[in-house]
């Protein structure tokens, strides 16, 4: 090692030093091997932690979030529906179902990763197999556990109807990415998916499985219907404004979005615009249907969601659409989905 030979080396050329002199060089050559020594399970605690990092980054950590807190949120208002019937026996259940839908959520993510690679170097160099962190034999057994792992789950705990819905999911995530299907290439059928996925079949399984666990059939509220339309745009918007930050890969790899047709400006635009019209009907709701919902919660609520989304909205066209404005303009949409779900037990 460099150490030990720029030791000896020193120790040659002066062989008649006083033992003074040499004693110190042996005192720092002996410290400096103990320390050495006591560096040696760095680079193995240091490939875990990169591997960790790695499996966090493949999972896409802000969907994971999305997908946690819809399910959260959504059995928080069935259990606050039916507090007689509440069992905390179904705990387990309810953390079973968890872990499956953030297993098909990295199923879904994670095989788009796979055959995104190319796509990714330019768009999202930082994701773990365009950046060269996680080999794609790697990320398909991750994907390939996930699946089963998933679907194991909701086969021996919810019946055949939610895995039903789950394997629904499951296809819809594969045709999305995979070719020959590959039907993120056409924005109607990307958008579709996007929105069926992470808008009704999220919010329906869960609320229908939760019930079931209660002991009761399956019957919609006022509030469920709501959270279910309103996130079903939310996803749609989602779906749009994703492709903002996407636009160069896309046009070099030949995707098809509309935002490589119509521009990014027109698109920022739109999928502000739909959300201000969600959150309109949402202040509205509660004056047509008063016995349903809490206004004093939806008008605010939403009325203060409106006024910061038209801020962003600003902030991004002052930024002339600058990268990093685009970017935390998505961030910033994100955000909102996150918002919705944690009120929504309150509304």
């Amino acid at each position: 090692s460099p150490i030990f030979s720029s030791a000896s080396t020193r120790f040659t050329q002066s062989p008649r030093a006083p033992c003074g002199a040499a004693r110190p060089r042996r005192r720092d050559t002996v410290r400096a091997c103990s320390q050495a020594g006591a560096a040696g399970p760095a680079p193995l605690s240091k490939t875990l932690s990169d591997l960790k990092d790695s499996c966090w980054r493949f999972l896409r950590p802000h969907t994971i979030r999305g997908t946690a807190l819809g399910s959260t949120a959504l059995v928080a208002r069935a259990l606050l529906e039916n507090p007689q019937l509440i069992d905390w026996r179904l705990v387990f259940k309810a953390l079973y179902g968890l872990v499956a839908l953030i297993c098909g959520n990295g199923y879904i993510v994670g095989i788009n990763q796979i055959y995104d690679i190319g796509i990714d170097k330019v768009n999202k160099p930082y994701l773990p197999i365009a950046a060269g962190d996680l080999s794609v034999q790697s990320a398909w057994l991750l994907v390939v556990a996930f699946a089963v792992v998933g679907f194991s789950i909701v086969v021996s705990n919810f019946g055949p109807f939610i895995t039903s819905l789950y394997c629904l999911g499951l296809f819809l995530g594969t045709i999305y990415s995979v070719p020959p299907f590959r039907l993120k290439r056409y924005p109607v059928a990307a958008f579709l998916i996007i929105a069926t996925v992470r808008g009704f079949l999220l919010n329906f399984g869960v609320y229908y499985a939760t019930r079931a666990a209660l002991g009761l059939t399956f019957q919609w509220s006022s509030p469920v219907a709501f959270i279910t339309c309103f996130v079903t745009v939310f996803a749609l918007v989602i779906a749009i404004t994703k492709d903002l930050p996407d636009v160069e890969g896309d046009r070099k790899f030949q995707i098809s979005t509309l935002a490589t047709k119509l521009g990014v400006r027109n698109i920022a635009f739109l999928g502000s615009g739909l959300l201000l019209a969600n959150y309109v009907v949402a202040i509205v709701v509660p004056f047509l249907i008063p016995q349903a919902f809490r206004s004093f919660v939806m008008v605010p609520f939403h009325a203060a969601l409106a006024v910061a989304l038209i801020f962003q909205t600003w902030v991004l066209e002052q930024a002339k659409y600058s990268k990093d404005a685009i970017s935390q303009y998505y961030r910033f949409i994100w955000n909102l989905f996150y918002a919705e779900y944690i009120f929504f037990p309150l509304i």
